[in-house]
C-alpha cells in the first residue's frame, strides 16, 4: 500500500457523517477507502486495536452507509469490533487518537457514543438474533426501515447464530445478513461450514446458471399446474447439483453471491439487488482480512488485535518483561502432556489466544478446536473425561459465561474429570467490559463437585496444572490473568499442591488480608505502608478459592483480628462473599470482615491500573478500609507514627 502524509484525505476529511457519502461517485467511494485504510493503519499504528478485521470491511461499510439511512436503518455488527470504519462514517474520526483508552472511544460498538450504534457486543455470533428481534419490532410497530446483520464465517459456527437463521428463515422477515467470509474468525475457521463456505467461494458456475434458468421460466407463458411444480423441481434439482449457497435457501433466506468484498461496482449493485427482494437475504461477501497493509494481510491472525506497531517494518511494540501466564500454561500443558498421553486440549476458536499453537504443533492429533462453540466445547470435555481422558478446557473466563449450562449439567453434575484453564481472569484493559473475566468466581464457586484455584505467581500456576491433572476426581478450575508473570524461579520438579490449603506468606498481628492472584501484590504494598505506621499486616495466598482452607479460617476467628479480603472478581457472590458465607453458617457473626473488590457496575475500557484505581483496587484505599477496621486503641497508636 502507498503510503500517503497525513493530512492528504482528500475526501475523507469532509465526512461528518453518512450523509456526506451520498453524492460521491464510484470512483471517489474507492479512493475514500484508501484513504480510510490509511487512517487506520496509522492511527492504529499508536493505539493498537483490531486493525485487520476493519482493513478487511472498509469497502462493506462504505457501501452500507451509501445506499441505506443509518440511524434509522440498523445496522448490527456481530462482536463488533470489525466498526472502526463505521465509526470514522458517523462522526468519530476526530476521536480515534483515544481508541481503547480510558474514557476514550470503545474498540466495540457502543450505543452511549451514537444514535447510529444500535446494538453492543463484545461476543460473537449474537447479531443474527439481535437483527430478528429489530425486525419483528419494526412490524410490530408499523414501521418500514430496514435491518443489516453483518457476521462473519467464524461467527457463523455459533450455535446461537444458527438458531437464528433458523428462525429467520421460518418468519420470512425483510432483513439482510450479510456474511463477510474471509475464512478466518481470530484463528483460521474450523469445521464443516467451514468447509462448505470454501466450496461456495470456488464456484463460479452457480449463479449464472442460476440468473439463466430463472430467466428461461419467466419466458414460459401462463405455465400452470403439474409443468410449474416441475419446473419448480427442476430449478431446485440444479440448485443441489450445483451446491452454491443450498443451505442458506433451505433454511428459507435467498442467497446471492459469492461476490468480491472489495469490488466497489459488483458490491453495490448485489446489495441494491438484496435490498430489492421480499423476506430476508443472505448476500455472500469475500474480503481479505488485512486488505491494503501487506503485514497484516500475511498475518492476519496476528494482526487481528495489534498492539502499536511501526508502520513500514509492521514490527509490534512490546514491553520486555517476564512471559504471560498464557505463555506459562500453553508450555507447562506441553511438559504435562509429554509425561501422560491421556491430555488432550480443548478450544473454542482460540488457540493463539490462548497459548496453545506450540501445543497443536507438537500433539497435533490431541489438539481440538472445535471452533466459536463454547457450549460444545464443554460437553465434548466431559465426554472425553468419562472415556479415561485428561481433557484440559482453555478457555477465556468471558467465554465461558457462554456455557455455565454445560459446566453444570454435564460436566459438574457428573463429576467428569475436567480442567478448566480459565484465561483472562480478572480486569483485561482496553477490550473493557464485554472482555472482563470478573464473574467467573461468582458462576462457578457454588456449583457442585467444582474445586478453583488462582496462583499468586507463574510457578504457582504450573504447580496448579500439576494438581488438576493428578486429580481424579471431579473437575478441577485454574483462574490466571492477562499480564506477565513476575520472572520468578520456576521448580525443575513439579509437585503438587494440598487441595485447600493456603499459605501465609507475611506475618502479622495487627490485622489480615486474604488475597488471590495479582492481588497478592497489592496486598504486600498495603503492608509496606502500614508498616510505616507500626502495623504489621499478615498476608494470607488463598490459592484455593473453592475448597475454603476451613482450618485456618476458624483460626482467624478465633483470634478476632479484622480482615480485609481482595479480589479483582466481582464483590456479590464472590471469593469474599464466600468467607462471610463460611462465618455466616457456623454462627460467627463478629468477625470483622471487609471485602474490596469490583462493585456491581461494569467497568469500561481503559488500563488495568486505570481499572482497578477507578474500583479502588490501590493500596491507599486498602490501608484507610483496614485503618478504620482497627479497635480504637490501635488507630491511635497508628497515628502517632
Amino acid at each position: 500500500m502507498h503510503f500517503r502524509k497525513r493530512g492528504s484525505n482528500v475526501l475523507l476529511d469532509h465526512i461528518n457523517g453518512p450523509q456526506d457519502l451520498k453524492g460521491l461517485t464510484t470512483q471517489e467511494l474507492q479512493q475514500l477507502a484508501e484513504e480510510i485504510r490509511q487512517f487506520l493503519i496509522e492511527k492504529l499504528s499508536v493505539t493498537g486495536g483490531h486493525l485487520a478485521p476493519n482493513l478487511g470491511v472498509v469497502e462493506l461499510t462504505l457501501v452500507l452507509h451509501y445506499l441505506f439511512d443509518s440511524p434509522k436503518d440498523k445496522f448490527i455488527f456481530d462482536v463488533g469490533h470489525q466498526s472502526y470504519v463505521h465509526k470514522i462514517l458517523t462522526g468519530r474520526m476526530d476521536r480515534f487518537d483515544t481508541l481503547r483508552k480510558y474514557k476514550g472511544l470503545s474498540g466495540f460498538v457502543k450505543r452511549s457514543e451514537s444514535e447510529h450504534d444500535v446494538w453492543e457486543a463484545g461476543h460473537s455470533s449474537t447479531s443474527l438474533s439481535a437483527a430478528m428481534g429489530m425486525a419483528l419490532a419494526r412490524d410490530l410497530k408499523g414501521e418500514t426501515n430496514r435491518v443489516v446483520a453483518v457476521i462473519g464465517d467464524g461467527a457463523l459456527t455459533g450455535g446461537m447464530a444458527l438458531e437464528a437463521l433458523n428462525h429467520i428463515g421460518d418468519e420470512k422477515k425483510n432483513l439482510i445478513v450479510v456474511l463477510n467470509d474471509n475464512e478466518m474468525s481470530i484463528a483460521p475457521n474450523v469445521g464443516a461450514l467451514h468447509h462448505y463456505l470454501s466450496k461456495i467461494r470456488t464456484d463460479r458456475h452457480y449463479q449464472k446458471a442460476k440468473d439463466e434458468l430463472q430467466h428461461f421460466l419467466n419466458k414460459i407463458p401462463a405455465i400452470g399446474g403439474k409443468l410449474a411444480k416441475t419446473a419448480e423441481r427442476f430449478k431446485d434439482s440444479l440448485k443441489y447439483l450445483l451446491v452454491s449457497g443450498i443451505l442458506f435457501e433451505q433454511f428459507g433466506l435467498t442467497y446471492l453471491g459469492p461476490v468480491d468484498g472489495h469490488d466497489m461496482d459488483q458490491l453495490l449493485e448485489l446489495m441494491k439487488q438484496a435490498d430489492s427482494i421480499e423476506g430476508p437475504v443472505l448476500v455472500h461477501v469475500i474480503t481479505v482480512k488485512g486488505k491494503g497493509y501487506s503485514p497484516a494481510e500475511a498475518d492476519s491472525f496476528k494482526w487481528h488485535g495489534a498492539t502499536s506497531y511501526k508502520i513500514e517494518s509492521g514490527q509490534m511494540l512490546k514491553a520486555v518483561g517476564p512471559p504471560m501466564y498464557t505463555e506459562v500454561f500453553g508450555s507447562t500443558l506441553i511438559e504435562l502432556a509429554e509425561k501422560d498421553e491421556r491430555v488432550v486440549a480443548i478450544t473454542p476458536a482460540m488457540p493463539g489466544g490462548s497459548g496453545l499453537l506450540k501445543f497443536a504443533d507438537r500433539f497435533p492429533e490431541r489438539m481440538i478446536d472445535v471452533g466459536i462453540a463454547e457450549q460444545h466445547a464443554a460437553t465434548l470435555s466431559a465426554a472425553l473425561a468419562m472415556e479415561g481422558l485428561k481433557p484440559v478446557y482453555a478457555v477465556y473466563s468471558t467465554f465461558l459465561q457462554r456455557a455455565y449450562d454445560q459446566v453444570v449439567h454435564d460436566i459438574c453434575r457428573q463429576n467428569a474429570n475436567v480442567v478448566f484453564a480459565i484465561d483472562r481472569a480478572g480486569f483485561v484493559g482496553p477490550d473493557g467490559e464485554t472482555h472482563h473475566g470478573v464473574y467467573d468466581i461468582a458462576f462457578l464457586r457454588h456449583v457442585p463437585n467444582l474445586i478453583i484455584m488462582m496462583p499468586k505467581d507463574e510457578n504457582e500456576l504450573r504447580r496448579m496444572m500439576k494438581t488438576a491433572l493428578d486429580y481424579n476426581d471431579g473437575p478441577v478450575a485454574i483462574r490466571y490473568p492477562r499480564i506477565n508473570g513476575l520472572g520468578v524461579q520456576m521448580d525443575e520438579e513439579l509437585l503438587p499442591l494440598p487441595i485447600g490449603k493456603w499459605e501465609t506468606v507475611r506475618e502479622g498481628d495487627s490485622a489480615v488480608i486474604l488475597a488471590i492472584g495479582p492481588m497478592l501484590q497489592l496486598a504486600h504494598d498495603t503492608a509496606e505502608l502500614l508498616k510505616r505506621e507500626g502495623l504489621n499486616v499478615r498476608i494470607i495466598n488463598a490459592r484455593f478459592i473453592k475448597p475454603l482452607d476451613e482450618q485456618l479460617l476458624l483460626g482467624l476467628e478465633e483470634e478476632g483480628k479484622p480482615i480485609v479480603v481482595l479480589e479483582e472478581g466481582s464483590e456479590l457472590g464472590g471469593f469474599g462473599s464466600s468467607v462471610l458465607e463460611f462465618y455466616s453458617l457456623r454462627g460467627f457473626y463478629g468477625v470483622p470482615v471487609r471485602i474490596i473488590g469490583i462493585p456491581d457496575e461494569f467497568i469500561e475500557h481503559g488500563s488495568i491500573k486505570e481499572q482497578q484505581t477507578e474500583v479502588g483496587l490501590t493500596a491507599d484505599r486498602v490501608a484507610a478500609e483496614l485503618k478504620n477496621m482497627l479497635p480504637s486503641r490501635q488507630k491511635r497508636a497508628s497515628s502517632q507514627h
